[in-house]
Formats: structure tokens, sequence, C-alpha cells
């Protein structure tokens, strides 16, 4: 973080070297629309980000690298946005802050998830990313549940588990809903919500 003001004065203006490289994450996340990923080649990443195929490899070293780079981006800011299910004290409006800003990263990065998902098993990369990401919201999920008077444990019916469990749920039909509309995205998290509450005990 900036401290004085000498500090914060350098840092007034963006690194060339962070445009050039925001502009090819974000490149690459407009060409997983179209052409997709397995279609996109690392000169249409150039190309979009204003920069020579060259420059490009200043950077990545692969159209596989640039993927992982937009992945690991995503998923900052998926766990940002949803850092406070387990900081917030009162469950209920734990669970809904965590399901909303979810489904807010979901609308806006759709495309990117989905290529995670689809990538996670064959790149190793992306994999541990996305795998690091759930057990990230795990350990968030369990802590709702505790605060909610769920026990903790290692059978099926206790936390961690139950925590587990909800966690590849949500992932599998925000995957799936994604892919229909933004209206059908939201009433798949409301399902979501409704289960985790019901499990946690807050609603019957």
């Amino acid at each position: 973080m900036p401290g004085h003001h000498p500090a914060r004065s350098r840092r007034t203006t963006e690194r060339k070297g962070d445009v050039r490289e925001r502009a090819i994450l974000d490149t690459c996340e407009a060409l997983l629309a179209e052409p997709g990923y397995d279609a996109m080649t690392v000169a249409d990443i150039a190309r979009g980000a204003g920069i020579t195929r060259g420059a490009l490899y200043f950077y990545f070293g692969s159209k596989q690298d640039v993927v992982t780079a937009l992945v690991a981006r995503t998923v900052e800011h998926l766990w940002e946005r949803s850092r406070a299910t387990a900081q917030t004290d009162e469950p209920r409006q734990a669970v809904a802050a965590a399901m909303q800003r979810t489904v807010e990263l979901w609308n806006e990065h759709g495309l990117v998830m989905r290529t995670a998902i689809d990538l996670a098993l064959t790149v190793p990369e992306i994999g541990e990313l996305w795998n690091h990401t759930a057990d990230l919201f795990i350990a968030a999920i369990t802590a709702v549940l505790e605060r909610a008077g769920v026990e903790a444990g290692t059978g099926p019916d206790q936390s961690p588990a139950m925590a587990r469990a909800l966690c590849w749920m949500i992932e599998r039909t925000f995957y799936h809903t994604s892919q229909e509309s933004r209206e059908e995205l939201q009433k798949a998290a409301a399902t979501c919500e409704h289960i985790w509450l019901t499990s946690a005990g807050l609603i019957t």
C-alpha cells in the first residue's frame, strides 16, 4: 500500500508494463467469448492488446500462461468480494452477502470462471488456483455454519463436510445457469442460498 506522499506521487502514473499486461488479460477475456479458448491464438491476443506478438512473449510464454494469469486475477476478485463471509457475525447476512457478491462476479466474468472449471483438470496451474479458491470458500462457509450452531468435526453432518458439499454445489449450479441468463443465475443463487440457510438450521 502507498505510504508517505513521495510514494504516492510515484504511483500516480501507472507503469507501461502494468497497462500492457492488463490490456493483454482484458483482450484474452474478450476473446473467450469469440472465438473461444481453443480457437484464439497468441497473435489474436497481441493484436487486440495493441502490441506485437514478440512483445506479448515478454509478459507471457504462451496462450495458456495468459489464461492462467486471467484466472488468477479473476479468482482474486472473487475472494476479495466474498471475504466478508468469514468476517460477518450474523450468519444470515453473511450468506446473503456472499451469494450476492458471487452472482455479481459470475455476471461480470462468467466466461473466465467457466474456462477455469473446464481447464482445471488439464492445466495444473489453473487447477491449483481453482482448488485453492474453493478451499478458501469452504473455510468461510464452515465458519458461517459453525456460527449458526452446526457442530464442528469430521462427520458427514458436521460443518466441514457440509461446507465442502455446499461449495461444490454452488460452483456447479453457477457454472450451468450462468450460461443461460442473468435472471436464471439469480434464481439459482436464491435456491443455493435457501439450501445453505436450511443446512445451517436458520430456516425450516
